[in-house]
């Protein structure tokens, strides 16, 4: 999850109370959210999905990125964070709900498949149990030449869980790429580019 720091103490309280779901005890840097909006093309009408958005570091590199254009929804599971989000983004359409409801909210929306997925969530909701694997999910969630990007802080990528999120992802996109670290995030993290969804 991510957010200003402004929003340290929201941070912290709600790692403490859940650390599992907010996963972070620290917003996220804007060199960190750069990276994870750069698959957002510059022209069009994208349809991009933030999961885990926190309190909206992620939120307004998307913003930039847009431009005014395209369609962005945000899915955040806290409903304090919700309520901040959608407070500080009015431009941004929010909703309270799991990741793994993604199908049925973009179909309550009308909308069919996402451009980009930009997901702030814990590597913990990729291998949570439930009927089907997050990363299938979401990429059943994409269009053919969609994206999803996922951040993994430098010191867990060699974690099992870590590394079972990373051969999910392989082995539901055509191409899995790791950034270069962004040592001047606290703490240090690399961004995954997942990019066309296989196997539907």
């Amino acid at each position: 999850m991510t957010g200003t720091k402004t929003d340290l103490p929201l941070f912290l309280r709600e790692f403490v109370r859940a650390p599992t779901r907010t996963a972070a005890v620290a917003p996220s840097g804007p060199a960190l959210a750069d990276r994870m909006a750069l698959p957002i093309p510059h022209r069009g009408d994208p349809v991009v999905v933030e999961l885990g958005p926190g309190t909206g570091a992620f939120s307004k590199a998307i913003g930039r990125r847009l431009g005014g254009r395209g369609h962005h929804l945000a899915i955040e599971v806290n409903p304090l964070m919700v309520d901040r989000l959608a407070a500080r983004f009015p431009q941004i359409q929010v909703a309270h709900g799991e990741a793994g409801r993604l199908p049925e909210i973009l179909a309550a929306r009308g909308i069919d498949r996402a451009d980009v997925i930009v997901s702030g969530l814990p590597w913990f909701a990729y291998t949570a149990p439930g009927p089907r694997p997050l990363a299938d999910t979401l990429a059943a969630a994409l269009t053919d030449d969609g994206v999803l990007t996922q951040f993994a802080y430098t010191w867990t990528r060699w974690a099992p869980p870590a590394v079972r999120l990373l051969a999910g992802l392989r082995a539901r996109f055509e191409e899995v790429v790791t950034s270069r670290t962004v040592w001047s995030n606290v703490p240090p993290a690399t961004v995954y580019y997942a990019r066309r969804p296989h196997g539907r």
